[in-house]
């Protein structure tokens, strides 16, 4: 074969190939799926103007995409004990303390949700870790005092309410707490007083209203007991409400025969309504 042949073979040999056989071709990859990208703080913030249930399943989807969110990991506790769902919000919170044991929003949760199953005892180490990490901060001081006073720690609940309100006079909150303990010890007349300090601030809220009616309505002051409710909650709420306290109350229930903690303890939830 002349020069010319051979490299005319050859090129075209190269040309050509070799045959593709079954299999050998590269399979075609599908697109990649892509990752949930977690909620933009625009987001984020729009969603707490939402009800519990939404905020509920928002926070647990920001949490599944990134489990090590502690922002997530609160607020899905949060919501969850505002639905009511108390373990479940302490387990939600307890994850976010076993990740970070010192994280301070994480503290706080717990010790609510702790409040909220009515087993205070066991928020208080973390609260009184958390008091001690933000000694300026009267958040801690109003919650021990509710856990303090589920576990009998009566002269504990009022000293901490008291450095509450050194840190911040007048705050509703603290008030509030410190006017139900009062109240479900049968002391109507100074959870009343306590209670209208709370609802005279520019910052008190319904519930905070709620209970002031529901010590008066407990003291047979039902009139104005009647003006507050009929302003908070909707008409079939607050005849309902109203005549359970009509029947609650009679002219010998006064604070000393009340029994602590009894009469006062469902009407707190039921006066709202719940």
């Amino acid at each position: 074969m002349s020069r010319l042949a051979l490299a005319s073979a050859l090129v075209l040999t190269s040309l050509i190939g070799a045959p593709v056989l079954a299999g050998d071709r590269a399979p075609e990859t599908a697109p990649a799926a892509t990752a949930p990208m977690p909620a933009t703080a625009e987001q984020r913030a729009a969603i707490e103007r939402q009800d519990a249930l939404t905020r509920s399943v928002f926070w647990n989807r920001e949490r599944e995409i990134n489990p090590a969110d502690p922002i997530a990991g609160v607020k899905l506790a949060a919501s969850l004990r505002e639905l009511g769902q108390y373990d479940q919000a302490a387990d939600a919170a307890q994850a976010v303390l076993t990740a970070q044991p010192d994280n301070y929003e994480g503290l706080l949760e717990f010790g609510r949700d702790q409040i909220a199953r009515g087993q205070g005892f066991y928020g208080i180490a973390a609260l009184e870790k958390a008091k001690a990490a933000a000694p300026t901060d009267w958040r801690p001081l109003s919650l021990l005092g509710v856990a303090y006073h589920q576990v009998r720690r009566g002269e504990d609940a009022r000293a901490a309410w008291s450095a509450g309100l050194q840190l911040s006079a007048d705050n509703p909150e603290i008030l509030t707490n410190a006017a139900v303990a009062l109240m479900t010890d049968g002391n109507l007349p100074g959870a009343e007083n306590m209670l209208r300090r709370a609802v005279a601030q520019p910052n008190a809220t319904a519930k905070m209203r709620l209970n002031l009616a529901l010590v008066l309505g407990l003291q047979g002051k039902t009139p104005e007991a009647e003006q507050i409710i009929r302003r908070d909650l909707p008409p079939e709420q607050a005849d309902r409400n109203l005549q359970w306290l009509r029947d609650k109350w009679t002219p010998q229930a006064t604070p000393a025969s009340l029994p602590a903690g009894s009469a006062t303890a469902r009407t707190w939830t039921s006066l709202q309504g719940q």
